[in-house]
């Protein structure tokens, strides 16, 4: 793993497409990481376009921070300031984070799916424990019929990892032979399997001082 960096740096390094990663010890973040098998229990995508902040397009239970995408409080999938939301999960949540570069940087096309992606998706519920149990077990069944790829479906409720896979299939960088239920937060970790498209990786991670 390489060598920590502090917030600030590493918000500066940020491009668009770059994954967060989070783990924290208390009882809500080890059932999900037990229910997913997964090393860690959230898992982000960075946003960044044109003058605004950098930005984490991510889907959680709190509405303390303002959703940038409707500049409005509420739970679900939100579209959050990096900084302070990365802050706030290692102040208030005792979050462990780690950022992934991908690379190369996005271009036109990547951006303008990541954005269709944020305006379809933002507001989203997030599920109970049980749904997103649910929802994962249901997503090993994992290959989509090739005469069903492509469609865009909102579902009614979508845990973290979904909603970055969706996002990552949209703008082209992940295969969309698979659901996106398939995705833990624990597969956008290095040494997990991750179908990625061809052209495109992901760097190792990279810790964030607190």
């Amino acid at each position: 793993m390489a060598q920590a960096l502090g917030l600030d740096e590493a918000v500066d390094l940020t491009r668009s497409g770059d994954i967060w990663l989070f783990r924290g010890r208390r009882a809500p973040d080890r059932a999900i990481r037990a229910v997913t098998n997964s090393p860690v229990n959230h898992v982000g995508m960075a946003v960044v376009v044109d003058d605004l902040p950098p930005l984490i397009f991510h889907a959680e239970l709190g509405k303390k921070q303002v959703d940038m995408w409707t500049g409005a409080h509420h739970r679900g999938v939100q579209l959050h300031d990096l900084r302070e939301a990365v802050q706030r999960w290692q102040v208030e949540y005792k979050q462990d984070a780690w950022f992934r570069q991908l690379g190369p940087e996005i271009g036109r096309d990547e951006e303008d799916g990541m954005l269709r992606a944020v305006a379809r998706l933002d507001g989203v519920s997030f599920p109970s424990l049980t749904r997103l149990a649910a929802r994962w077990l249901r997503g090993r069944d994992a290959y989509v019929p090739r005469k069903k790829r492509g469609r865009r479906v909102t579902p009614e409720a979508a845990f973290c990892a979904e909603i970055v896979a969706t996002c990552y299939i949209e703008m082209g960088i992940l295969r969309d032979d698979r659901k996106a239920t398939w995705y833990d937060p624990g597969k956008f970790w290095s040494g997990d399997y991750l179908p990625i498209s061809s052209g495109w990786t992901l760097g190792k991670e990279v810790g964030i001082e607190r």
